[in-house]
């Protein structure tokens, strides 16, 4: 007699618990559709997916064919000399320096090559080549002008006239691009920094030369055999990353700002209830505003509305995600749609009839996501395409920018007829007001007559303000979607500490509703909401894009400027954070953050733990160098109050700790008070 056959055991698929992936409720209710719906997300793979424990501590070498070497610390730990090497010699503190540098390379690379294609639109719209983009903020362009060393007047016969803006704007584009790969000289923006600053620079030698030769140098002196010095190696890591910070990422935002309009602060909405049943949704994601800016103007035309109408839908909503959605956001109120985690969610809505992607951050599951509904996918980058045959490419050409995008917001209106039946959109949304700048908080701050940030300096020196955070960056999703985040920002303006926030964290505190005035009489410490409600501002700041983190850093060199609060950055009662980082950029930013003089906290981890000597160089040696340093919580709380601790350790030195008798004192004597 044969034997009986045992039925086969299906093996059933870990799925996210919606609850304890997010704090956020529209998400967790699309979590669950997407388990009812039998489609994957990045929540679920998480949980299959495991992180490589000697890869998260920075000792896994890659960099030639005779690993990866792969350095476990000793189970007992390490005590006394290190002896684990790779098959080269190479020792920790060797492997995580490259790792780490090779880390800013490509974080600076990406931030980079997206403020070059910005200046070559620039330059496009400079030589009179396309009519979509034209110069909005000629204040802007002789600013940046005067930044780059281009002349804005002329002598005439003895006599100094305005030189033709048409003139000012090609010199601009022409001395913009060579910040790129000029062949000698320095990257010009580091003389916007204090001067104490760019000379301390100076002084440990990582002035950067120019944008491509540091991210090119990292990949040559990490290659096998070349840079073998932790120290050497975190030097050029200090030059790329100024030259991203310094240079391509602020070039970026001051280009955009010239072409597009600099940012003021507007009203709008957040969370993925901003999307609209009855009306053709088309969901914009990347990083790379250039095309998404002609899809605003398009979409507003009589003539895609009219088109849109005729389909059935009541007209057109624009909603956006990841950055490309704080660009919009910030200059025309387009309403954020969800941040990086929440990408493949606004697809499972079923209402999402095209999404547009750019650059940076884009999930290519979105794809397998988008063949179980109607959604159009388009990518639009050249060099960010996908494989799978449902997507479509429609290359964005600035020369063509307007008929690019009117091919696109045709095809998601004519798709709108498409939709299934089972249309799933939660109704949480936020209100927010976003888009200040440097220019909007000196306004805000010290109105048009006095024209400086003295209001906010006076605020910190009296108490009101304790200090200032920038808390910025991704979602990753080895952690709670937003916890950390948004437990963070709460607790630093619980303490009177405002917040700058760029990214998704801008986003994240969005769709918890801290970026309203209101909120500052909820959630902030006396002294804050007594500013926040006299000026009307929330108490956590939209600065945009991640590429506009350039801007917390020009706000504090404004700060500096203002007197009172000592003669660099490094001096400020001021913190950095990331508190859910997962992208390389993120390292490039906290380390030009570091190298600015600004004590810098992420979370979740940092690939340095397995190097115990490296570490402690970036964690404490580096403030004795830079006046800023690296520091890793990945609890929220106890992140905020390091952050806390590090702007009182601030005050403290600069007299300002005790509460003093409030007098009037002029500019002049600002600057010369003895703050040591």
């Amino acid at each position: 007699m044969a034997e009986e056959k045992k039925p086969t055991e299906t093996k059933v698929k870990k799925l996210a618990d919606p609850v304890a992936a997010s704090i956020d409720e529209a998400t967790q209710k699309m979590i669950q559709r997407s388990h009812e719906l039998g489609i994957e997300t990045t929540f679920d793979r998480a949980l299959r997916l495991k992180s490589c424990n000697i890869g998260t501590q920075g000792i896994c070498c890659k960099n030639c064919d005779m690993g990866p070497c792969r350095l476990p610390l000793p189970k007992s730990g390490i005590e006394g000399e290190d002896t684990r090497k790779g098959i080269c010699g190479a020792p920790p503190n060797t492997i995580a320096a490259r790792n780490f540098i090779r880390m800013i390379a490509g974080g600076a690379a990406a931030h980079s090559d997206h403020g070059r294609a910005v200046a070559e639109v620039f330059m496009s719209a400079a030589r009179k080549e396309t009519n979509a983009y034209q110069i909005k903020d000629t204040r802007k362009l002789l600013e940046v002008a005067q930044a780059l060393g281009v002349e804005t007047t002329v002598d005439v016969d003895g006599e100094e006239l305005d030189r033709d803006l048409d003139e000012i704007a090609l010199e601009v584009a022409e001395k913009a691009l060579n910040e790129w790969g000029k062949a000698e000289g320095e990257v010009l923006y580091l003389k916007r920094a204090p001067e104490t600053r760019y000379e301390l620079w100076k002084k440990q030698g990582v002035l950067p030369r120019n944008i491509d030769r540091e991210i090119v140098e990292i990949m040559h002196r990490t290659h096998i055999g070349v840079d073998q010095d932790y120290k050497n190696l975190m030097k050029q890591g200090t030059r790329a990353a100024l030259a991203d910070g310094w240079g391509g990422s602020m070039l970026a935002t001051d280009l955009q700002d010239i072409l597009f309009g600099t940012p003021y602060p507007l009203a709008s909405e957040a969370n993925l209830g901003v999307m609209k049943e009855d009306m053709v949704n088309i969901v914009i994601h990347g990083h790379e505003p250039v095309l998404s800016e002609m899809i605003v103007a398009v979409a507003q035309t009589k003539e895609m509305q009219d088109h849109a109408k005729s389909k059935g839908a009541k007209g057109i909503q624009l909603s956006g995600i990841c950055c490309t959605a704080n660009e919009i956001l910030q200059r025309h109120g387009v309403p954020l749609c969800g941040t990086f985690l929440q990408q493949e969610l606004a697809i499972i809505t079923g209402a999402c009839d095209a999404m547009v992607v750019d650059i940076q951050c884009i999930f290519q599951n979105l794809a397998n996501v988008a063949n179980c509904f109607h959604t159009k996918l388009i990518t639009t980058h050249p060099i960010a395409r996908m494989e799978q045959d449902n997507v479509l490419h429609i290359e964005f050409d600035e020369h063509h920018a307007l008929e690019d995008a009117e091919r696109i917001i045709k095809l998601a209106i004519d798709n709108f007829e498409n939709r299934g039946a089972e249309v799933m959109i939660p109704k949480q949304k936020s209100p927010i007001v976003a888009g200040f700048g440097v220019e909007s908080v000196e306004y805000h701050l010290g109105g048009t007559f006095r024209g400086s940030y003295y209001t906010l300096n006076d605020n910190i020196i009296n108490g009101r303000i304790r200090g200032i955070g920038g808390v910025v960056g991704c979602n990753n999703v080895r952690t709670r979607h937003n916890d950390s985040h948004i437990t963070i920002v709460k607790e630093l303006i619980k303490n009177d500490v405002i917040v700058l926030t760029t990214g998704c964290n801008a986003i994240a505190c969005a769709m918890e509703g801290l970026l309203t005035p209101e909120s500052a009489r909820v959630f902030c410490g006396p002294g804050l909401a007594e500013v926040c409600e006299t000026v009307g501002i929330p108490p956590v700041l939209h600065l945009g894009s991640c590429v506009d983190n350039s801007r917390i850093l020009l706000a504090a060199t404004e700060v500096v400027k203002a007197g009172g609060l000592g003669n660099d950055i490094s001096e400020l009662p001021a913190a950095g954070s990331a508190p859910e980082w997962m992208s390389e950029k993120a390292i490039s930013i906290g380390h030009y953050f570091v190298a600015s003089g600004v004590y810098t906290v992420l979370g979740v981890t940092l690939p340095v733990s397995g190097a115990p000597v490296f570490k402690n160089y970036i964690f404490e040696k580096f403030e004795k160098m830079y006046g800023g340093m690296w520091d890793l919580e990945a609890d929220p709380v106890e992140h905020a109050r390091k952050m806390i601790a590090h702007i009182d350790r601030k005050r403290k030195d600069l007299g300002i700790d005790k509460a003093r008798e409030r007098i009037m004192v002029d500019m002049a004597d600002r600057r010369a008070m003895d703050t040591m």
